[in-house]
C-alpha cells in the first residue's frame, strides 16, 4: 500500500473528513515519526510494532559490477519489530488465503 492509497482508503472510510484533511493528518504523522526517529527516539504502536534506530558498523563490501572491494562507512538503519497482534493476523491470513503469492 502506498501513502496515496492509504489516504484514499481513509478518506473513503471517513466521508465526513475532507481528503485534504486526511492527507494533512497522514503527512503530519509521518513527519512526527520521522523526526522522532531522527532525534534518537523510538516509536511503539501497541499491537502493530515498534520502530527504532540501530547503528551499523563500518565494514568492507564490494562493488557488484566490478567485484572491487570498497570501504562502507558506519551508518544508522531503521529497524522494525512487528507486534504480536500483527504477526498473528498475518499468519492467520496466510491460512485463510493460501493462494497468496509468497513474498
Amino acid at each position: 500500500m502506498t501513502k496515496s492509497e492509504l489516504i484514499e482508503q481513509l478518506a473513503t472510510k471517513l466521508p465526513h473528513l475532507l481528503r485534504g484533511d486526511v492527507e494533512l493528518a497522514i503527512n503530519s504523522l509521518i513527519h512526527s515519526m520521522t523526526h522522532n526517529l531522527a532525534t534518537g527516539g523510538r516509536i511503539e504502536i501497541r499491537g502493530f510494532g515498534g520502530f527504532s534506530i540501530t547503528r551499523r558498523a563500518a565494514r568492507m563490501g564490494h562493488n557488484p559490477k566490478t567485484g572491487e572491494r570498497v570501504s562502507l562507512p558506519s551508518r544508522y538503519a531503521t529497524h522494525f519489530k512487528p507486534g504480536l497482534d500483527l504477526r498473528e493476523r498475518v499468519n492467520h491470513s496466510r491460512e485463510i488465503y493460501p493462494n497468496i503469492k509468497d513474498l
